[in-house]
């Protein structure tokens, strides 16, 4: 038995060492495993967490830069032609990035200097109202992100037809580009782009079409079929109620750009910085500011004569008197040579105090605005006066003219060839903050005797352009008698002043590159933006 047991002993040993033989390596094999997994957790962990802490970073750098761009954004929306950070220099731009260097540290909602963002500034043209902001943002630790972005703002160049009252478009007649009416527009004829009105409803006037009841924002009459059914033609792009149009804005930019025109020059750039600049009427006169024809007294027949020559200078008459029922400019204006071929200002803007007669020689190559106001505490408003034909080197956006009148922009009686087969032409963007944009219906030395006609197939006038106007617009008046110089129009037994055959053309090059300082309508946006991956 003891025998017998001790086997049995001795089998139950060999069998449980032989286990923990085996047991062993496995226990370290998943030690070593474990190790070498948590290892890399932990790799992974702080490969992660040294990730995350870049991205950070690179989110910090991307933020900075985004706040850059609303910096500028912000400072455009309170100097909207400072496209040099508030400062002077440099005074030419870096033909690739603009103005700049301009750089500005930035810190946190506690105060916190995080880092810094550098700016560069380019303006799409003189007088654009678009720019190319790079904002380069750099965090304290080094880390750099870049971003682009457009900015810009809407004009009053940026309308084909801007008006503070109403407007009638005929069935015949074709709107050309965006119109906006402050009251409401009757639109009976073809147009190829939006038209807007900030009223929900109105009373249109039974001169514009009304017959005494509400009508839509913009609205058609059911009656009209042709060229457009009203009942049937497609209204999507007719936008009504929309946030009204201020004239009273213009005033506050032509006095901006008096302000650039005295600081264009020498010998006016002391009056620019004053606070009393638009009351100055100083007697000092440069390439880009013209003072008063006199100090004493105002006539709307007195003023300046500008002649835009194609080689971006001009010639400035002084006009003593206007006989606007002559035959052309150089019988209606009784004038005075001041100087010949006046470069036009680095600016862009020449600043008339006074009235304002314009033709183009043949064309005009190049980018100015001519604006005309008495605004030195004076009741009296300045005109501009088209008096032949305004026409651009090309209509490729590289050129542009801008009439600006306190009062009305005017095309003179005398302006279109008297007889004969004829194509007058006018390439502006016209603006006037008080008055109207029109073709006169009487003469200034006889206002009781209507104003000449031209009725015949041949004798065509083109607008290309734009127009905004406080008052009304039109290229001609029609009555059923006869009046002064009126012509007969056989075809509809009526009479005719101004020119019968029109077509008005928007200028989409306008639309943000318009003349420059043209006034704005409404604040900046910024229009787009990307992140470049590279730096200055």
């Amino acid at each position: 038995m003891s025998t017998l047991k001790g086997k049995r002993h001795s089998r139950v040993f060999q069998y449980t060492a032989s286990q923990q033989g085996f047991t062993l390596p496995t226990v370290l094999s998943f030690i070593l495993a474990m190790t070498l997994i948590s290892g890399a957790v932990m790799m992974i962990i702080l490969n992660n967490l040294t990730f995350t802490a870049k991205n950070v970073k690179r989110q910090q750098a991307l933020n900075i830069a985004e706040a850059g761009v609303n910096y500028y954004l912000w400072h455009l929306a309170h100097n909207a032609s400072d496209f040099k950070d508030g400062g002077s220099s440099p005074t030419n731009p870096d033909p690739t990035l603009g103005y700049g260097p301009y750089t500005h540290d930035y810190f946190d909602a506690n105060t916190v200097k995080q880092g810094n963002f550098t700016l560069w500034v380019k303006p799409k043209n003189n007088g654009s109202t678009i720019a190319t902001v790079r904002s380069i943002g750099k965090t304290k630790d080094g880390i750099v992100r870049t971003i682009d972005a457009q900015i810009g703002a809407a004009s009053f160049a940026s309308y084909g037809l801007l008006s503070d009252v109403e407007f009638w478009f005929g069935e015949n007649e074709t709107a050309d580009g965006p119109v906006f009416s402050n009251q409401g527009v009757h639109m009976d004829g073809p147009s190829s782009d939006t038209v807007a009105s900030a009223n929900t409803q109105y009373v249109p006037l039974p001169q514009y079409g009304g017959n005494g009841s509400s009508k839509n924002g913009v609205w058609c009459s059911p009656t009209v079929v042709a060229p457009v059914n009203c009942k049937t033609r497609d209204t999507s792009n007719w936008l009504f109620p929309q946030p009204s149009i201020d004239f009273n804005q213009v005033v506050g930019a032509l006095c901006t750009m008096k302000k650039v025109a005295f600081a264009n020059d020498n010998a006016t750039a002391a009056f620019a910085t004053r606070t009393d600049a638009c009351n100055l009427t100083p007697a000092a006169r440069s390439a880009a500011y013209v003072p008063r024809y006199s100090t004493n007294s105002f006539s709307n027949r007195r003023g300046y004569y500008i002649q835009l020559n194609n080689n971006s200078t001009y010639d400035l008459y002084k006009v003593s008197d206007e006989d606007d029922m002559q035959t052309s400019y150089t019988t209606a204006l009784t004038r005075t040579l001041v100087q010949n071929a006046i470069p036009i200002p680095s600016s862009g803007v020449i600043f008339v105090e006074d009235n304002v007669w314009v033709r183009t020689t043949t064309s005009f190559s190049g980018r100015v605005t001519i604006a005309a106001g008495r605004l030195g505490n004076d009741t009296n408003k300045a005109d501009v006066n088209i008096v032949g034909n305004v026409l651009y080197g090309s209509k490729s956006g590289a050129d542009s003219i801008g009439l600006i009148a306190e009062n009305n922009v005017l095309i003179a009686p005398y302006a279109p060839p008297r007889t004969g087969s004829f194509t007058f032409e006018i390439n502006a963007a016209t603006l006037a903050q008080s008055g109207s944009v029109t073709y006169p219906d009487t003469y200034k030395v006889n206002a009781y005797r209507c104003t000449k006609g031209w009725a015949d197939g041949g004798q065509k006038f083109l607008y290309y352009g734009s127009v905004a106007t406080r008052q009304y617009w039109t290229w001609n008046y029609t009555r059923s008698s006869s009046c002064g110089d009126a012509t007969p129009d056989y075809s509809s037994g009526r009479y005719i002043s101004g020119i019968k055959n029109t077509a008005t053309s928007y200028d989409y090059n306008l639309y943000y590159a318009p003349p420059p300082s043209y006034p704005i309508t409404g604040g900046y946006d910024i229009l787009s933006w990307r992140e470049v991956l590279t730096k200055p």
